[in-house]
């Protein structure tokens, strides 16, 4: 079976490999047995030269497989920059959520991924979007964070794109009070800066 060379090639990042599967009429958006397709294989372990060639080939940035990951989504875990420039081309839904009804920016606030949400946001994502959890990237940052440099970078770049500081979770606490209650005192100077109330 082709697509199964395919996809064996994607998750191994051998991007020959996968052009050759290609070339041989495998089915471009076949899926494996957890239903993620290629591209997502190679997205999920950075493999960016076998990407530039799916991409290339019109793969489906978009495919969700049963965890409702995606190739696009899962940048966002991965904090990958590299992996987010090579899937922009495709045109990848900015609104796609993941199975905590989270867009690419709010895992990378969670993990961190200063480089990526700087990279991330040039894109026009919403910066305010609520998940599941009625989690914003800056709640995720905060209250998932520790407070470090990465994470103080994190909240400076959603400041910067214009993130609604006084948006507060499910509960009613807004970002600063749990900067407050966590002992993130750099992150709360930033929030208070930004005109965040307690």
């Amino acid at each position: 079976m082709h697509e199964d060379d395919l996809l064996t090639s994607a998750a191994k990042g051998d991007a020959a490999g996968v052009r050759d599967a290609l070339q041989r009429g495998a089915d471009l958006e076949a899926r494996d047995g957890r239903r993620r397709s290629a591209l997502l294989l190679a997205a999920a372990a950075d493999h960016v030269e076998a990407a530039q060639v799916l991409v290339a080939a019109g793969a489906d940035p978009d495919a969700q497989d049963d965890q409702s990951d995606s190739a696009f989504l899962v940048t966002g875990v991965t904090g990958s920059v590299a992996m987010l420039k090579t899937l922009l081309p495709a045109r990848p839904d900015l609104k796609l959520t993941n199975r905590y009804g989270g867009v690419a920016l709010i895992p990378a606030c969670e993990r961190g991924h200063a480089a990526y949400v700087r990279e991330v946001l040039k894109t026009g994502i919403d910066v305010d979007h609520v998940n599941r959890l009625g989690w914003t990237g800056l709640l995720e940052a905060v209250i998932l964070g520790d407070g470090s440099r990465p994470y103080q970078e994190i909240v400076r770049a959603l400041v910067a794109a214009r993130a609604e500081v006084n948006l507060a979770d499910g509960e009613g606490v807004t970002p600063l009070k749990h900067a407050l209650s966590r002992g993130q005192d750099e992150v709360a100077a930033l929030l208070r800066a930004a005109g965040a109330r307690a």
